[in-house]
């Protein structure tokens, strides 16, 4: 199948095909976690997109054809929906390494989002492949623009808190989260990045506001000035991984923003780790989802 594709497929210049010999290039395969054999990896534009292990001949195939795809149109094709035909996703951050950017595994049709404004964009928005449109600020029409989506990104309503919970489509072990955040420089009226994130592992459905404060996090965090990337307008949070190693949901609780304001803004979140055993998706059902509810 490898070979198959490689002769299909290769574009000169866009989409190269090449084997490593683990048993000789064992530094290669420690920097990259390798622990299967045989084990796919997909970059793009230096990052790493896709991680395949074992012999998967459909999903390998699916990963290359999609890739080829958007080097033939030059990256312009827009992707499928989140979840059915993903792709690959931007990234504000670099990958750890022997980990792999796993945002494909959240189930979107399961995610609840609460105190969000419903002028700016919805929790599917935060899990959106591409660059997110304040990237794109002097360059002429942004992306949300072109495809006439409005703001793509999410912002608080009555206050600064937000409660987002996701469920995912495999038992994950979450190594890191990456959270995007570019509200406008110089607006004293702009909303803030957040500051104060508590995580919380494999809950039934979302958390209300006074229930999570009555509830111990899995994890809490507090960002500084200095966690977020000044180009990305991203922050890494490095979980404490012995906690997180068979998470079939999370729930982030944004507390509150860094400063002043009335209202936190989230443009991207990204789930980096480890996919493991699929789910049962009939079972990340939220509550008052069931028939008589």
């Amino acid at each position: 199948m490898y070979e198959q594709l490689s002769a299909q497929l290769s574009r000169p210049s866009k989409v190269t095909f090449a084997k490593v010999n683990v048993d000789q290039q064992t530094e290669i395969a420690q920097t990259y976690g390798i622990t299967a054999m045989p084990t796919f990896m997909i970059f793009k534009n230096k990052q790493i997109v896709d991680t395949i292990r074992g012999a998967d001949p459909r999903k390998l195939s699916e990963a290359v054809k999609k890739l080829a795809a958007e080097a033939d149109s030059d990256g312009s094709a827009a992707s499928g929906g989140f979840g059915e035909s993903s792709g690959a996703r931007w990234l504000g951050a670099g990958l750890p390494k022997g980990y792999s950017d796993v945002t494909d595994q959240v189930d979107v049709r399961g995610l609840d989002l609460l105190n969000a404004d419903t002028g700016f964009g919805t929790s599917r928005t935060l899990f959106d492949g591409s660059r997110p449109s304040a990237l794109e600020a002097g360059k002429g029409k942004t992306k949300s623009e072109e495809k006439g989506s409005g703001k793509d990104w999410v912002e608080t309503d009555t206050d600064e808190q937000l409660m987002l919970y996701i469920p995912f489509q495999s038992t994950l072990k979450v190594h890191t989260l990456h959270i995007t955040s570019l509200p406008p420089k110089g607006d004293d009226e702009a909303p803030m990045r957040p500051k104060t994130i508590q995580v919380y592992s494999n809950r039934a459905h979302v958390l209300g506001f006074e229930e999570a404060e009555d509830l111990p996090a899995t994890q809490a965090i507090t960002l500084q000035p200095r966690d977020w990337d000044e180009k990305t307008g991203t922050a890494k949070i490095e979980l404490r991984f012995v906690k997180f190693q068979n998470v079939s949901s999370l729930v982030v609780f944004v507390v509150d923003g860094e400063g002043s304001g009335e209202k936190v803004r989230v443009d991207r979140l990204r789930i980096i780790g480890e996919s493991g055993e699929k789910r049962e998706l009939g079972k990340l059902t939220k509550v008052g989802d069931e028939p008589g509810e």
